[in-house]
């Protein structure tokens, strides 16, 4: 246990910092080092782990109610391949203007697309109605 004085004049003849680790500690605990290594080490670690984070994004395909044959296998190609490399895929239907009352359509739609994606995503969110949309979400198998 040395006193503050004595610590930074040490301090001084290595030429390294005084550093407060512990302020809260009774007494407060100080290290000699390197603060410039100390803190480009710690951006360094920092740096390695976002690398190493794995973001999931999210994809959306929209719908209308009454989405051809055609244009809903392309869509759906689109969902597997988004689902292929690990992203989530949200489904929406828009309804536009007095389209609201074939809400049915709607969601027999989005059953239908989840039932198409069984083998490579699970349902995340069932399909909700909110305003003019109905949406439902995709998560991708682990």
């Amino acid at each position: 246990m040395l006193s503050s004085a004595e610590a930074l004049k040490m301090a001084e003849q290595m030429e390294l910092d005084l550093v407060e680790v512990a302020p809260n500690a009774d007494p407060p605990v100080c290290r000699i080092m390197d603060y410039g290594k100390f803190q480009f080490e710690k951006k360094k670690k920092e740096k390695e782990a976002r690398k190493k984070q794995h973001t999931v994004t999210l994809k959306e395909l929209r719908f209308r109610p009454h989405t051809d044959d055609h244009d809903y296998d392309f869509k759906l190609k689109h969902a597997k391949k988004f689902l292929e490399d690990g992203a989530k895929v949200k489904a929406t239907v828009q309804f536009r203007g007095r389209d609201i009352i074939y809400s049915k359509n709607g969601e027999d739609l989005l059953a239908r697309f989840a039932e198409d994606l069984t083998d490579l995503g699970k349902v995340e969110q069932k399909a909700t109605l909110e305003g003019k949309r109905m949406s439902l979400i995709v998560a991708p198998n682990k």
